[in-house]
């Protein structure tokens, strides 16, 4: 256990490094934590707090004024429903209560319990002509429906359960 906590803070310690302890570097130093670690962990912002200097309020209010930035654990795979208006006519509302029915997710919480999926409903995705538009791990999927989408999440399910 203190090898792991050990090697989380030396990971944290090569980031601020990279960034020569700037606090003015606050935002790519909070963005390189989130791609090691998938999301903010409160106790690594404790840390980066105290090595830059900072106040930890400093902190969370960056990480929680930038939407990129989170504050809870995510799913390895983020699935990203559109309801922007040319979705939502096309039902993309039948995907969004598929998807939380097939995967035991509900409003409060977004992310399965094997930390395998995330489901994020997002106001627009930029592809209206694709309506109604999923996109998976950053790939865009569009005319989808909810069998086309659960079709996308067994074949993820199935990789998963090979490696």
């Amino acid at each position: 256990m203190k090898d792991e906590n050990a090697s989380r803070f030396d990971r944290v310690c090569l980031i601020l490094d990279k960034y020569q302890c700037n606090p003015h570097k606050l935002v790519p130093i909070l963005q390189e934590i989130q791609a090691e670690y998938l999301y903010l962990p409160e106790d690594i912002m404790t840390f980066v707090a105290t090595a830059l200097r900072i106040s930890t309020a400093t902190i969370y209010g960056v990480a929680t004024f930038y939407a990129h930035f989170t504050l809870t654990p995510k799913g390895k795979h983020i699935i990203k429903i559109c309801d922007g208006t040319a979705c939502h006519v096309k039902k993309s509302e039948e995907i969004l209560h598929r998807l939380d029915q097939e995967l035991g997710l509900n409003q409060k919480n977004k992310t399965t319990a094997d930390m395998l999926f995330t489901l994020e409903p997002v106001a627009c995705l930029g592809a209206c002509g694709l309506a109604p538009a999923v996109v998976i791990d950053e790939q865009v999927h569009g005319l989808m429906t909810p069998d086309k989408t659960m079709a996308l999440i067994n074949q993820l399910k199935e990789e998963e359960a090979r490696v």
